[in-house]
């Protein structure tokens, strides 16, 4: 079979969008912007510099025929929303960040290094392959002022024995060579699935009292993460302060630790509510009033570090930064436009383009959490990497459907898996354990969980489990706070929920229907 074996090498055609037209060449240098290509041990390293226009895109094309290949896997933009899969050319298809390409003869890798200074998305063809750096403020160019930017590092690679399984983890460790990984495994409980956003810190107390007891006698802690709702607005800041069943917040991750659990808090840094701000620290407001931040502004940011300072100093070691995706461009994954991010808008900053933006909010939040671990969720995938020490990876699993938990939950656990303590440490989402979800379905969602060797986290509130269902629960707990099993799912390149998967080298099936 005849295969891109190699993409670290000058592409054939190089396409550059500007606000005021295009230009495509072999090599594209002219006046106003120049693209060029470095090989190095790193990749194959794309810059851009422009004077005077503003850049939107550039696209780079490799011309190759492809005989028959197998089936194609890529990333999603940031979480994934069930929808991850192995496919064949579909030539359109946006295939965010990297792709892995299954053939009989072995796995070809192809993707940029973490951390690009453009949102990147590759397409295949039977012809060849195309990347595609949207490099962007926001939706109009981005203005480089004589700037070099670096825009993106190519990397691919050829696995010729391997499990396509295999062959995306150590792709992974290509990609990224320094994540940011706990210390310890993490696992606790995370009060979403059974609360909604409707708790106090009496409910945490009991929470947090719970979750001790099932965890009695492991050396490792366990997190009790106080997700949506201490906060005096419903999903939005303020982040001063808590709200009349949250009066002391400060005091409450001290109650927390006195039961010996450690304490994790959940915030949205870019939503805003109830206060005057100026037009140059907000993006967009909604119907409701609520106003998105603009992160590339210097006060957004300082904003952004004395939060996730003031966290920290009251004392929680987890901190869960949720929604900045949807806050910056507007979008989820699974509902953004044909363009990505819908045009006619920027940032404060022209300067910069929207993944470098991104970027420095996350560095920011790293900088000024004071070692506490930093959860991210509703983020950027390969942007992340290097600024959080966890991931959400998947799309919200439910204490009240179960199809919502199989359809996002083990989609997400078979399809990120790989990127495990490759990128950061992966965190599918809860087992949200309610009388709501059959448990019968729950238990197995449970024992994927705890024997995938990632990050652990229950929805559980007392007096919902019986006491064999506790035992269960227990067990999970304590194979959690090790972490030490293996997993690889088994059918998943012909299914989008596996049901057959490799534990510690040894084959278990699960039935995840009804």
């Amino acid at each position: 079979m005849r295969m891109i074996c190699d993409l670290i090498r000058n592409p054939d055609v190089v396409t550059v969008l500007t606000d005021s037209g295009k230009v495509t060449d072999t090599e594209v240098t002219f006046t106003k912007v120049e693209v060029s290509s470095d090989s190095s041990e790193k990749g194959l390293c794309i810059q851009v510099r422009a004077t005077e226009d503003a850049v939107t895109f550039i696209r780079l094309r490799w011309q190759e025929r492809m005989d028959a290949p197998g089936q194609i896997l890529t990333d999603d933009w940031e979480r994934s929303y069930g929808t991850l899969e192995w496919r064949g050319f579909v030539p359109e298809r946006k295939l965010p960040w990297y792709f892995l390409m299954n053939t009989p003869e072995g796995v070809f890798c192809a993707g940029v290094l973490v951390r690009p200074s453009a949102l990147c998305y590759w397409q295949v063809d039977p012809k060849g392959v195309t990347l595609v750096l949207d490099v962007r403020n926001g939706g109009m160019g981005v203005k480089l002022c004589g700037r070099v930017l670096e825009a993106a590092t190519v990397v691919s690679a050829w696995y010729p024995e391997i499990s396509p399984f295999e062959a995306g983890k150590r792709f992974c460790g290509v990609m990224c060579k320094d994540p940011i990984l706990p210390k310890s495994p993490v696992y606790g409980s995370n009060n979403w699935y059974y609360a909604y956003g409707k708790s106090s810190e009496r409910e945490i107390l009991e929470d947090t009292t719970y979750l001790a007891e099932l965890t009695a006698g492991l050396s490792n802690r366990p997190f009790m993460v106080i997700d949506d709702g201490w906060q005096m607005n419903d999903c939005t800041g303020p982040w001063y302060t808590g709200n009349d069943r949250f009066p002391d917040m400060k005091g409450l991750a001290s109650k927390m630790r006195e039961e010996g659990v450690k304490p994790g808090i959940w915030l949205r840094l870019l939503a805003d509510r109830s206060r005057r701000l100026s037009k140059d620290l907000v993006l967009r407001t909604d119907a409701g009033g609520d106003v998105s931040l603009d992160p590339s502004h210097p006060h957004v940011l300082s904003y952004t570090a004395e939060n996730i300072a003031r966290l920290h100093d009251w004392g929680y070691e987890l901190i869960k930064h949720d929604f900045s995706v949807y806050d910056t461009i507007g979008h989820f994954s699974n509902n953004m436009p044909t363009t990505l991010v819908k045009p006619g808008w920027h940032f404060y900053d022209r300067s910069k383009t929207t993944a470098e933006i991104i970027k420095e909010f996350y560095r920011v939040i790293l900088e000024s959490s004071g070692g506490a671990l930093i959860l991210g969720c509703c983020v950027m995938d390969h942007l992340c990497a290097g600024y959080v020490h966890i991931n959400r990876t998947g799309n919200d699993t439910s204490g009240q459907y179960w199809e919502k938990t199989r359809f996002c939950g083990v989609n997400a656990m078979a399809f990120k898996l790989f990127q495990h303590n490759q990128f950061y440490a992966v965190d599918a989402d809860c087992a949200g354990l309610t009388e709501f979800v059959p448990w019968e379905k729950n238990a197995q969602w449970l024992d994927l969980l705890a024997k995938s060797g990632t990050v652990f986290f229950v929805s559980s509130k007392k007096g919902v489990l019986n006491e064999r269902q506790k035992d269960i629960l227990r067990e999970a707990y304590a194979r959690a706070s090790v972490q030490t099993d293996t997993l690889e799912p088994l059918d998943w390149l012909t299914c989008t929920t596996p049901g057959r998967w490799l534990v510690n080298g040894e084959e278990v099936c699960y039935n995840w229907y009804e």
